[in-house]
């Protein structure tokens, strides 16, 4: 198969009365928070043969269309499109004209669901015939009814295909075929019914149920609940895990507590810097991945973690999440200490720690409390932390 010298041609210049939403052409209302046209321009952009995209948009929409495009060099200037489908193909093939691609796959703004195969096999079918439609079989039962509504019969189904896009073309003979169609003022529904109609034979390619054209209101909702469901989905293993650090205080004058290092009476006796927030976190972190715990991965027998900033273990844990696919969702860490004050730190810990896991702060909560003066912490002897974290993995069927 060979993918060079391939332009797309979107066509998103419908109003889609049928979609409902007003005035708001469907092709630019949202699912799964973002709008249509952005995923279809997205599912071609990101297709290795690095094509070129030209978009048919519609009158008045270019402040919208503008709004959602992506910035790459391989989107072409938008074009006005006509009063129809087929007459915004004709306009988008022309303005291609003056330095035509060899192959032209002409696909619908509203079908965001076409995959990557999909499009490898109509590609691959122009190596042997001018057109290529991809199309899957018919499943439905269908009836012939007259105007009484009455049914006449039954239609056989078994040489029947649903036609969908990109519909591929070797560029001359479609651009061809549609200024025929228009000098005779024919109107046809798809661009193979113009090839069919001017003789050029068209070859189909298998397609898929999944590639749906996105017409009423209720196919956007099914899209829309699809792609929620797919992105809960694909993070849908939420994991919780605790983490419990403890110091005693000792000799020095500071003591590092939520990755900030704080003025106070004594310092902490630890192998590494014995940040018991930073500790704990990390902990929690290991133990939703059930990853073992921080002595496993940074052993107090190895000198090369002595004094060590427990920045380093937080990104570790932090590291391990990502390499699963995963995302840490929520931080909370409580610091139970008679001194030093946290309050005043707090929101500085925060920032800290959000910056080591790359997350907004919003994601990372700090409490602070005492033990009422009763037992080792009372005493002031030493501090203490418990940390839970929460975490989404990509979800995978037990073996």
């Amino acid at each position: 198969m060979t993918t060079g010298d391939t332009t797309v041609l979107i066509v998103a210049g419908g109003r889609g009365v049928r979609a409902g939403g007003g005035d708001y052409p469907k092709q630019y209302r949202q699912i799964g928070g973002i709008p249509v046209i952005r995923l279809t321009l997205d599912r071609f952009l990101s297709h290795p043969s690095r094509m070129t995209v030209l978009v048919v948009i519609g009158a008045g929409d270019a402040e919208m269309f503008d709004a959602v495009a992506p910035s790459d060099d391989r989107l072409l200037p938008w074009v006005i499109g006509g009063d129809n489908r087929q007459d915004s193909v004709r306009r988008g093939l022309l303005r291609l004209a003056d330095d035509p691609p060899e192959r032209i796959l002409i696909h619908d703004a509203v079908r965001p669901f076409a995959s990557n195969a999909l499009i490898d096999r109509v590609i691959a079918g122009l190596d042997h015939a001018d057109a290529v439609l991809p199309a899957s079989p018919v499943t439905a039962t269908l009836k012939s009814v007259d105007d009484s509504g009455l049914v006449t019969g039954t239609v056989p189904r078994e040489r029947l295909r649903a036609a969908e896009t990109p519909q591929g073309f070797r560029f001359d003979a479609i651009l061809k075929a549609h200024n025929l169609a228009a000098d005779s003022g024919l109107s046809f529904t798809d661009d193979a019914a113009v090839a069919e109609w001017a003789g050029i034979p068209v070859r189909v390619a298998e397609g898929e149920t999944g590639n749906i054209k996105l017409t009423t209101a209720d196919e956007i909702a099914a899209a829309d609940h699809r792609l929620q469901a797919e992105a809960a989905l694909a993070l849908g293993d939420v994991r919780v895990g605790t983490g419990y650090d403890v110091h005693a205080f000792g000799p020095g004058d500071t003591v590092a507590i939520g990755g900030i290092v704080i003025p106070h009476s004594h310092g902490i006796v630890a192998h590494s810097d014995g940040d018991v927030a930073l500790h704990a976190l990390t902990d929690a972190i290991l133990g939703a991945l059930a990853d073992g715990d921080i002595g496993d991965h940074f052993p107090p027998s190895d000198p090369q973690w002595r004094h060590a900033s427990s920045d380093i273990f937080l990104r570790f844990a932090v590291e391990r999440v990502v390499a699963r696919g995963g995302a840490i969702a929520n931080l909370d860490v409580t610091i139970i200490t008679e001194a030093p004050r946290i309050s005043t730190h707090r929101e500085a810990m925060r920032t800290r720690i959000a910056a080591i896991c790359g997350l907004s702060t919003d994601r990372v909560a700090i409490k602070a409390t005492t033990s009422e003066r009763l037992g080792f912490i009372g005493r002031g002897e030493g501090i203490t932390a418990t940390a839970t974290a929460t975490i989404r993995l990509p979800f995978r069927a037990a073996p």
